[in-house]
């Protein structure tokens, strides 16, 4: 739930702002701040009679990246899903005005329900875990099947190369992140040590998969979806920002990369991730049933590629982690948490390291000893 306001806004200018935009807020208001959302600075606004909205705003300051922090894309796809079977919570409005709160942002529902931070789903009965991951899958199958032209979106993103586009994305955004000056030291985040390894396996032609196009979320997993608070199905994703037209095998290695994290044998995530080995807790499917049960709904098997697609994923992450670093030097994080993510950036780069070194062994036609494991 939301907590004290960490970046502070004009709370009578939005107030202000809102009873002409969402009539149905009558204020006055109250704000408070979430401990989630590492990029985009996220509030819950409460009216006097409780009625509750969530705001997504643009972070203040210089930013490094222009492909980052899109609130205007999440507004815009978020609108255009609405009259679909994807769940996502109702938009209200987006201003682009800089002199109401100082960035952009979107107004959208508040949903209430439960979010599911750790993708073991502790604390329910079997029934439930299998339940609530399936819907997890339903929830993407949905979003992979839906016609990018009868809801408008059919220019939201080139339908060729997403993963070269991607990639020079990220390496850009890499770049300005690393010759980010941090404010206390004066100097500079520097770049990620075996980041030029992990994008030169990721750019081979060879170790790419074929095309595939389709709306993908850009971050998709258990902990941005929103459960009924006593059924098990998803009534809202959240956090759309990288979202675009691209390839479905990116929004699946997101969400099966917990398993991913233990299959590469990480030491640290060895002991925390445990309990998401196959058989370790009643009703967790496993990496093979979460495929299967995908594949149902859409057709497409993306077991063959799995490998690339958990490299491009921790490569990005990489990059995330990377940029969370730079925001808390130049003092712009958004998130409670953003200094303790960034002590994890150097082990996502050696499980993103070991995992273009099993792919690198697979082209080669090496051992297929990680396939086994899927």
């Amino acid at each position: 739930m939301a907590g004290p306001v960490r970046q502070a806004i004009d709370v009578q200018r939005l107030e202000r702002y809102l009873c002409d935009a969402v009539p149905e807020l009558r204020g006055p208001i109250t704000l408070g701040q979430f401990g989630f959302g590492q990029s985009c600075p996220t509030y819950l606004i409460t009216a006097h009679d409780g009625n509750k909205l969530v705001l997504r705003k643009k972070p203040p300051g210089e930013i490094v990246s222009k492909a980052a922090h899109r609130v205007d894309r999440e507004y815009k796809i978020l609108s255009a899903l609405q009259a679909t079977d994807v769940p996502v919570p109702r938009v209200y409005t987006f201003c682009q005005d800089d002199g109401v709160i100082g960035t952009p942002f979107y107004i959208m529902e508040f949903l209430d329900g439960r979010i599911f931070e750790d993708p073991a789903i502790p604390n329910v009965s079997p029934q439930d875990r299998s339940e609530i991951w399936h819907e997890a899958i339903l929830a993407l199958a949905k979003l992979h099947c839906v016609d990018t032209e009868e809801v408008g979106l059919e220019n939201y993103g080139s339908r060729r190369d997403y993963f070269h586009r991607q990639i020079q994305t990220f390496s850009g955004i890499h770049q300005g992140q690393a010759a980010v000056v941090d404010s206390d030291t004066e100097q500079a985040v520097g770049e990620i040590q075996g980041f030029q390894k992990i994008l030169k396996y990721l750019l081979k032609p060879s170790a790419q998969p074929e095309d595939r196009a389709c709306l993908v979320h850009g971050d998709f997993k258990i902990d941005n979806l929103v459960f009924h608070p006593t059924e098990n199905r998803v009534i809202g994703i959240l956090d759309w920002e990288m979202s675009t037209i691209g390839h479905p095998l990116s929004d699946i290695a997101n969400l099966l990369m917990p398993f991913t994290w233990l299959l590469l044998r990480n030491a640290a995530a060895a002991v925390t991730m445990t309990r998401l080995s196959p058989g370790s807790l009643p009703g967790l499917p496993t990496r093979a049933q979460i495929l299967e049960r995908y594949r149902e709904y859409t057709g497409y098997d993306a077991q063959a590629s799995l490998i690339y697609g958990g490299a491009f994923v921790l490569m990005k992450n990489c990059v995330i982690l990377h940029g969370m670093k730079a925001r808390v030097a130049r003092n712009q994080a958004s998130s409670g948490y953003a200094g303790q993510y960034t002590m994890y950036l150097d082990r996502v780069v050696e499980l993103a390291v070991r995992a273009v070194e099993i792919g690198e062994r697979l082209l080669e036609g090496g051992t297929a000893k990680w396939q086994g494991k899927l």
